[in-house]
């Protein structure tokens, strides 16, 4: 359905080094980095697309993270899911929501949630039963 998610950060290096663990966490592989810091992007390790980008905004001004705006990853069990949380928070990330079912969304919807550096609302969920 998508072709690639854009992410915005003020300050790649660390925004990079925090996408890197959790990417390889979730068992996506780095697809390029700008040897400038000007960009990186990942993608699923059997495809092309969909691609992760993490760049500074092309028109220069600071990166901003929205209001309701989020990117979902999608794991491969729940154990996936409290291992990316963890990645996250070790790789500098912040807490949104601890790792757990939320039969509010559907029974088997077992999510965590998670700032990254620049505050990017991030989820990482898994609709399987387990």
């Amino acid at each position: 359905m998508y072709s690639h998610v854009c992410l915005g950060t003020n300050d790649f290096e660390r925004s990079f080094s925090f996408y890197e663990a959790l990417c390889t966490a979730l068992g996506l592989k780095l697809r390029f980095k700008d040897q400038d810091g000007g960009g990186a992007a990942w993608q699923p390790a059997d495809d092309d697309r969909p691609l992760l980008f993490l760049t500074k905004p092309f028109d220069g001004a600071p990166a901003m993270p929205g209001n309701g705006q989020m990117v979902a990853f999608l794991a491969e069990s729940r154990a996936a899911v409290d291992r990316a949380h963890a990645v996250a928070l070790a790789a500098g990330g912040h807490c949104e929501g601890l790792p757990g079912l939320r039969p509010h969304y559907h029974p088997n919807y077992y999510g965590a949630y998670v700032r990254d550096p620049d505050g990017n609302k991030l989820c990482v969920c898994c609709h399987r039963a387990e």
